[in-house]
């Protein structure tokens, strides 16, 4: 019985002070060091962070809406934080392969825009134009042209996909751009998880498309191959800042090591991913050339410190 009550006697009181002491240090530092690394993060850093939201945005509602008929509001209302809902946004025709596949994209954007949200405090959804009349006018810019009938991205799958082929990459740019400029680890870990969901997607969008890049889009009299091309010398054209664009297949002299037209993935000429700064990611959503004169999918123009920036400025008389 004596060894019984020695083993389970009770221990000192200055153990348990000692030791709960010990566990409260260790917390604190924990919590410290946590927020310290979203807390202290520089001006920079924020807004940078804070930008991409623009697109997050529209890639969750628009991949949401196009697979299930249903967006932010109904799926993360937290997150869309009373933004006004979008424009014209509804189901797209589907096979179920592609719809599996964009509703995967979709749900991988509401993680981005949460783990964005985590970090800095962000803004409320903007207001987004994903109507089949916004991304016609995308097309018609694109060929030169008014397509006959409206080029309509829920209208089946090959459609959705190029559509879908418009507006991510221009995002993963975006990524590119920014990381240099960042200034904490905490931040460049947050931006190359974010980069490397991207480009798996844009890789996956530009696979199915490659796919088909020599069958015609019905009823039109191009190949899809050829309204890749279109669309991104029309995104170069709006950035105003060189070649950071490459369609399915390009001229020989712009492909992998100048051996290959193939070019299931975009990359310059030792195929690295290029990079956009915000000034050319707006001018190119907002189908204007110009960063401080808003429209296209963003009619009052995006939101956050820097997009707000440059509407707080006038617009350029020349947008060509």
């Amino acid at each position: 019985m004596k060894t019984f009550n020695l083993f389970f006697q009770s221990p000192p009181s200055s153990s348990i002070t000692t030791v709960f002491a010990t566990a409260t240090i260790i917390f604190l530092l924990f919590s410290s060091t946590m927020v310290n690394s979203t807390a202290n993060l520089s001006k920079t850093d924020m807004d940078l962070l804070e930008f991409p939201l623009n697109l997050e945005y529209f890639e969750a509602e628009y991949f949401l809406f196009g697979s299930t008929g249903k967006g932010l509001d109904s799926v993360e209302p937290g997150l869309a934080a009373g933004g006004p809902p979008p424009i014209g946004a509804k189901q797209a025709n589907l096979s179920l392969l592609i719809k599996d596949v964009i509703t995967q994209f979709a749900y991988q954007e509401v993680g981005h825009l949460r783990a964005i949200k985590k970090m800095v405090k962000g803004f409320p959804r903007p207001l987004l134009n994903l109507s089949a009349q916004s991304f016609g006018t995308v097309m018609n810019a694109a060929v030169g042209k008014p397509l006959s009938p409206p080029f309509d991205p829920y209208a089946n799958d090959l459609n959705y996909l190029i559509s879908c082929y418009v507006i991510p990459y221009v995002g993963l740019t975006g990524y590119v751009g920014a990381n240099p400029k960042l200034e904490s680890p905490v931040s460049r870990k947050l931006v190359a998880g974010l980069l490397g969901v991207e480009s798996g997607q844009d890789a996956v969008i530009r696979s199915l498309l490659y796919e088909q890049a020599d069958e015609k889009v019905s009823p039109y009299k191009m190949t899809v191959g050829e309204f890749t091309q279109k669309i991104s010398q029309l995104r170069d054209k709006l950035g105003k800042d060189g070649v950071k664009d490459e369609g399915l297949e390009v001229p020989i002299e712009l492909g992998p090591e100048k051996k290959t037209q193939g070019n299931v993935l975009a990359g310059d000429q030792d195929s690295l991913a290029y990079g956009r700064t915000p000034q050319e990611i707006l001018r190119i959503v907002y189908g204007t050339g110009d960063e401080k004169a808003p429209g296209g999918f963003y009619p009052k123009g995006g939101d956050g410190v820097i997009a707000k920036g440059y509407l707080k400025t006038k617009p350029s008389s020349n947008l060509d």
